[in-house]
């Protein structure tokens, strides 16, 4: 590969002229699209998908491409020669990373079918690595792989140097294994789609390496100067077609080790190519066609290019806005049942109410109410599992009851009715009139009709309530809606607390699907809980709330076979099995002999004294000579030491 410039005397014939112009331009175009391209997939990578290793040596060979197309396009633009030649050499420094990295994704890929490397396919990955790293320095202190700068009038490219050839054999025979070893992951894929996915993969990933390959170095110029419009043209269709298989790998590679279903890693790469990729290289596109427009046709660029980069930023973004949903829906949604369950989603995300939400009507509707009443304070408390609770309130906080004072759950007839507004009494308490706010209807183990959720109260101003009959139907209605309100609050944290246990386990499942697409019964039988990358926060959730909580009796770990075993064995809850083997794996922790307070013990002791016995987190630190900072560093580390623990105990039930 080398970099590309069409000579500043052009020919005499206009028409082949415009088209040389053109062509370059358009070359320049596509080379600076194809790195955008690929550092914006880099990032997309890095970004969503860096725990896979497959993911992981993808975002090598990756970096490998951004390396030399910003070495290419720095090389076309720049005059002055010493420059010139350190671009050229950054550009063939990321050239031979890529055998390496090539074969790295290769090993990979293969060990992801579930055929990993026994200790020579490795071995090898590693010397290749260690070769190209010699290669590179090479390249940059010596010339033994490239060597004096050439520079003409079509062309600017790196001579070879004596070990060049022995490098492109080698680098061929990485790229063949590399080849044969994705072909192996494509006879080993179990279902038609991951099939068709390593096929576009092993297609998609051989033009990398043969589109980057220095082949100027082998032909030299006369290729170049015997027919520049084919050498242009060529170039061209090379960096496009390159750019295309970017992207093809990059979806291929997106769907190894995610457990999202495809239509959100299809939408979501969609989205990230579409706003990433498509409009940054529209926007550069915009501007060197301009750039050369103006000096071609002595146009005036001063207000106009600003101008037509801001429609080439915001037309695409205004295009894909009113279009989004409904591309997705055929693309990604393609079954009538699916696109249904969609709409039903983006219907609850539209219209669900958060409790800020909720809280923020509230607030309206008692300002609205103490305007009625003519006062200033006032609040709308609620009855919760944990006991009496102030949702809202306006007005003076020194003049406000405490939660635990009002007489929620006293029954009405201990109270003192003043007044009745239509179905609802006023109750006069202390210095305010409580209104009850009962469920208007029955609510299956939420609420009966009738019973009270909580009141809302304002401040007594006069010992008695006189109202207009507007002002009577208007603090009614008010009344209603606010009962209407806890209702709901009520009822969408049931949802809430429904789709917390559901994600759990859809997320158990979506593992477990994504691992079963490549390695079949081997990732159904593995024990994909433990190998959650939530399960350190599971198990620090239950040691939070060891002694009780929902943290601990609505625990994912519940499942665990351990867990169910222990159970049986003490006729006991799943609960208090969990505690025992939360408890069983601290032990395992602690070091021998008697306790101390020495480094070897530090992390035992930070689970003894925050989790069992309770202590806060400053009385802990400073028990242990600590910095609250390390503190929770350690307890990080102390934590996923527990979840070791556990994951071992757990192989070993499961293996029994």
């Amino acid at each position: 590969m080398a970099t590309s410039r069409w000579p500043d005397v052009l020919p005499p014939n206009e028409m082949l002229e415009i088209l040389s112009n053109a062509v370059t331009l358009f070359n320049e175009i596509i080379s600076v699209a194809v790195l955008i391209t690929a550092a914006s997939l880099l990032l997309y990578t890095l970004t969503f998908n860096l725990r896979d290793r497959a993911a992981r040596s993808f975002s090598l060979l990756l970096s490998c491409v951004v390396v030399i197309y910003l070495g290419d396009i720095a090389a076309s633009i720049l005059q002055d020669e010493p420059t010139i030649a350190f671009w050229l050499k950054v550009q063939m420094v990321g050239l031979v990373g890529v055998p390496a990295t090539y074969l790295h994704l290769s090993d990979a890929l293969l060990a992801l079918t579930g055929q990993p490397s026994r200790g020579r396919r490795r071995l090898g990955v590693r010397v290749t690595y260690l070769i190209c790293i010699v290669m590179a320095v090479l390249v940059v202190f010596s010339d033994y792989l490239v060597r004096d700068i050439e520079i003409t009038t079509f062309i600017r490219y790196l001579r070879p140097g004596v070990l060049f050839w022995p490098f492109s054999v080698g680098c061929v025979l990485a790229i063949l294994f590399g080849a044969f070893n994705i072909y192996r992951a494509y006879n080993r894929c179990l279902t038609r789609a991951t099939r068709r996915r390593m096929g576009y993969l092993l297609t998609a990933s051989l033009a990398i390496p043969f589109g980057v390959f220095p082949y100027l170095l082998v032909a030299g110029e006369q290729v170049a100067v015997a027919q520049p419009f084919v050498f242009l043209f060529i170039t061209t269709l090379v960096n496009g077609f390159l750019g295309a298989m970017l992207i093809v790998l990059t979806y291929t590679v997106s769907f190894f080790g995610t457990p999202q279903p495809d239509r959100i890693v299809k939408s979501r790469l969609f989205r990230w190519t579409y706003r990433g990729p498509f409009v940054a290289s529209l926007i550069v596109a915009t501007y060197v066609t301009m750039r050369w427009a103006g000096r071609r046709f002595d146009i005036n660029n001063t207000l106009l290019l600003p101008s037509l980069i801001v429609v080439a930023a915001m037309l695409p973004q205004f295009a894909f806005s009113i279009s989004r949903n409904t591309f997705e829906r055929w693309f990604f949604y393609g079954n009538a049942s699916d696109r249904e369950d969609l709409k039903r989603l983006r219907t609850l995300n539209e219209r669900l109410l958060t409790s800020a939400d909720i809280r923020q009507f509230l607030e309206i509707v008692l300002a609205t109410a103490c305007d009625v009443v003519h006062v200033s304070n006032g609040f709308v408390a609620v009855i919760t599992p944990e006991g009496p609770r102030l949702e809202v309130s306006i007005g003076a906080k020194q003049s406000l009851p405490e939660a635990g004072d009002l007489p929620l759950e006293t029954a009405a007839s201990e109270l003192h009715p003043v007044a009745v507004l239509g179905s609802t009494q006023a109750l006069r308490w202390e210095t305010y009139w409580l209104f009850p706010l009962r469920a208007q209807s029955d609510q299956d183990g939420l609420a009966e009709a009738g019973e009270v959720l909580g009141v809302l109260g304002v401040e007594a101003a006069a010992d008695a309530l006189e109202f207009t009959e507007d002002e009577r139907d208007t603090l009614n209605t008010l009344i209603d809606q606010t009962a209407s309100a806890l209702e709901d609050m009520r009822l969408q944290q049931r949802v809430f607390d429904a789709m917390d246990t559901l994600l759990v386990q859809v997320d158990e499942l979506q593992r477990l699907r994504a691992a079963a697409q490549y390695t079949g019964s081997q990732a159904i039988q593995k024990n994909t809980l433990l190998e959650s990358p939530d399960a350190a926060k599971w198990v620090k959730d239950a040691l939070t709330h060891y002694w009780g909580g929902p943290k601990l009796t609505e625990n994912p770990l519940l499942r665990l076979q351990v867990v169910q075993t222990l159970a049986d064995q003490n006729n006991d809850s799943t609960v208090n099995a969990l505690r025992l083997l939360l408890k069983d794996a601290i032990e395992e922790i602690k070091p021998p002999g008697n306790r101390k307070f020495t480094a070897d013990w530090l992390l035992y002791n930070i689970l003894e004294l925050k989790f069992m016995e309770g202590k806060k987190v400053r009385e802990v630190a400073l028990k242990l000579a600590v910095s609250e900072a390390d503190l929770y560093r350690k307890q990080r580390v102390a934590v996923e030491e527990v979840a070791r623990v556990i994951a071992s105990m757990e192989n070993r039930q499961v293996g029994d």
